[in-house]
């Protein structure tokens, strides 16, 4: 297994202050109180999926893993804190002592979630879990709602290939993430370099309409690319007249022409024109690309055109309108003391209205029908049911503070791809609805 199947973690700076102030004002009067070395478990779930979606999907546990081997704070750092007053000096020499040393145990990335899922659960003492809060949560609702986007558009797109192209419209650290996530969720390939080199997706891109522009004529565009990248390459060929262009990239590169791509205009229409004509100059094996805008709805209504790949960009990388997962992150049990045989107590906010949530340690098991179709999320507390017992969701990650779990993106991808097809089939369905199976506490 070669590092760059694992992604390349090398040089990888401190994740430390990715972190909100609260969770170090926390660690400083728990130090104070006597309760910070309190054996404590937190959940990180979500109580509801976005409005519409039938299934979540996990995304982002190997950088969850990065980031927590890569917290800890250093001589910087620690200066940064102590010049701004933010903890006092007994917990600015603890901080600078800290490295995770608990476990960390999650259901598998790739794999769907619903309401009230332990999609991750972090144990060890109350003030090194707490530290881990905040980028826990800002890793996993990223990514996890990159992922159901993506999942939703591969679903959609029915095999044809997919290629992920929103760097330019989002940050460009989360761009290497959303490209990640969206390979997890099911996409073929990114535009974006660095999430090429960190992760070993496959990247893809040829030109644009400035190199169209660049030249006299668009001839003379495409004689140059054809020159510089082969007769396979891809021709971008709504600049001007799409007939006039197509033709063109035809007599140019020849039936061996690789794709063309359209990026706008009405592209059900435009593709089923493309493709007669491609087929009339002999160019039966070139391929068509669009782009422009896409997402799932629109993936959709373009199931029955002659269209051989969909690159998508703005929609995807902001999770197709629920950029985030709304996952949060709780204490769900600790112990009475700081000894080590302190048994956990069970504990839970008692809000009113939807805020509530479930104390306790938890199982998460998914029960099958006859079929071996999922039929319903079943969440426990206590001893798992024999008829359970196989069907359990969560994995260890990480055993007193090592990390035990990476594993290929490949293999996370094909995760996804057996979790999804284990669902009743109304999950893959667009129209909007509730979970597509429910959530029950045993």
């Amino acid at each position: 297994m070669n590092t760059a199947d694992l992604g390349r973690r090398v040089g990888v700076p401190s994740t430390a202050l990715f972190t909100d102030q609260y969770e170090l004002t926390m660690v400083q009067a728990a130090l104070k109180a006597g309760t910070a070395d309190r054996h404590s478990v937190f959940e990180a779930f979500t109580r509801r999926l976005p409005e519409g979606r039938r299934y979540g999907v996990v995304a982002g546990t190997g950088r969850v893993l990065d980031a927590v081997e890569n917290f800890h704070f250093d001589d910087e750092m620690i200066g940064f804190l102590r010049q701004q007053e933010i903890v006092d000096e007994p917990t600015l020499e603890w901080l600078a002592r800290y490295r995770f040393s608990g476990d960390i145990w999650g259901y598998p990335e790739g794999e769907v979630y619903f309401p009230g899922s332990p999609v991750l659960r972090v144990e060890g003492s109350f003030a090194e879990c707490v530290l881990l809060e905040t980028v826990i949560l800002s890793i996993l609702n990223h990514d996890s709602a990159i992922a159901a986007a993506a999942s939703r558009m591969s679903a959609a797109a029915g095999g044809r290939r997919l290629i992920e192209m929103g760097a330019r419209r989002t940050h460009e650290l989360s761009a290497v993430a959303s490209a990640r996530a969206a390979y997890v969720g099911g996409f073929d390939a990114t535009s974006d370099l660095a999430a090429g080199f960190r992760w070993a997706i496959p990247t893809v891109g040829t030109s644009a309409h400035a190199f169209t522009l660049l030249h006299d004529t668009e001839r003379d565009a495409f004689r140059a690319q054809v020159d510089s990248l082969g007769r396979g390459t891809t021709l971008l060929v709504d600049t001007y007249d799409v007939t006039e262009a197509v033709r063109a990239a035809v007599e140019i590169a020849g039936p061996e022409l690789g794709a063309v791509r359209i990026d706008s205009g009405d592209l059900l229409l435009v593709a089923h024109r493309v493709r007669q004509q491609l087929d009339e100059l002999g160019a039966t094996g070139t391929k068509i690309v669009v782009t422009s805008d896409l997402d799932e709805y629109a993936i959709a209504s373009l199931a029955a055109a002659p269209v051989d790949a969909y690159g998508v960009g703005t929609q995807l990388v902001t999770g197709s309108g629920h950029p985030t997962c709304s996952m949060v992150y709780k204490l769900v049990a600790r112990a009475g003391s700081a000894e080590p045989d302190a048994p956990l107590v069970p504990v839970a906010k008692k809000s009113l209205g939807a805020k509530s949530s479930v104390g306790g340690r938890k199982w998460a098991a998914r029960r099958t029908d006859e079929h071996g179709v999922a039929e319903a999320e079943v969440i426990g507390t206590g001893p798992v049911p024999d008829e359970l017992a196989g069907r359990q969701l969560l994995v260890e990650l990480v055993r007193g503070g090592e990390v035990v779990a990476r594993e290929p993106l490949d293999t996370v991808r094909e995760r996804h791809v057996a979790a999804r097809a284990g669902l009743p089939m109304s999950a893959i369905q667009l129209s909007r609805g509730e979970p597509v199976i429910p959530t029950e506490y045993a």
